[in-house]
């Protein structure tokens, strides 16, 4: 497996995997715009078939946000997600980028045991965070308080 930089033909795949992932996935204009707007976008590569991939931001001086990760179900448990917001992290952490936040749906709890898992921690719960009116969890990790 490969974590490479998203490229604009990786767009169909990246799609379908929010499809069959996310509840409320982006539609391909708004994956498009991140990409153009210049969000880190990274997929993981198996062969040659995308399996995973994770946009992410620097949403102020010393704040990063982690925008979707998503895996495809059939590679789940094979450490893609780890992989991808690790590489992530590497680059938030080479920009002086200390605190990373997210947001998961509250229900999710397998992708809640996996950013905890990482060391996220729950900061508050969101009512009607998500379209569907799902609830979310904000999520955080500071890196210096784990330094520290």
């Amino acid at each position: 497996m490969i974590i490479r930089e998203f490229r604009p033909k990786d767009l169909f795949r990246v799609y379908e995997i929010q499809e069959i992932s996310i509840p409320n996935p982006y539609n391909m204009d708004i994956l498009r715009k991140l990409f153009d707007f210049g969000a880190g976008f990274l997929v993981a590569q198996v062969k040659e078939n995308i399996v995973g991939y994770i946009i992410f931001w620097i949403v102020e001086e010393n704040r990063g946000h982690i925008i979707s990760l998503a895996v495809d179900p059939d590679y789940k448990r094979q450490k893609v997600g780890s992989r991808l917001i690790n590489t992530a992290i590497a680059t938030f952490l080479k920009f002086d980028i200390f605190i990373i936040t997210l947001e998961v749906n509250a229900e999710n709890k397998e992708a809640l045991d996996f950013y905890q898992s990482i060391g996220f921690k729950i900061n508050k719960k969101v009512s009607n965070y998500y379209e569907d009116g799902a609830d979310a969890y904000k999520m955080s990790f500071n890196f210096l308080m784990v330094i520290n």
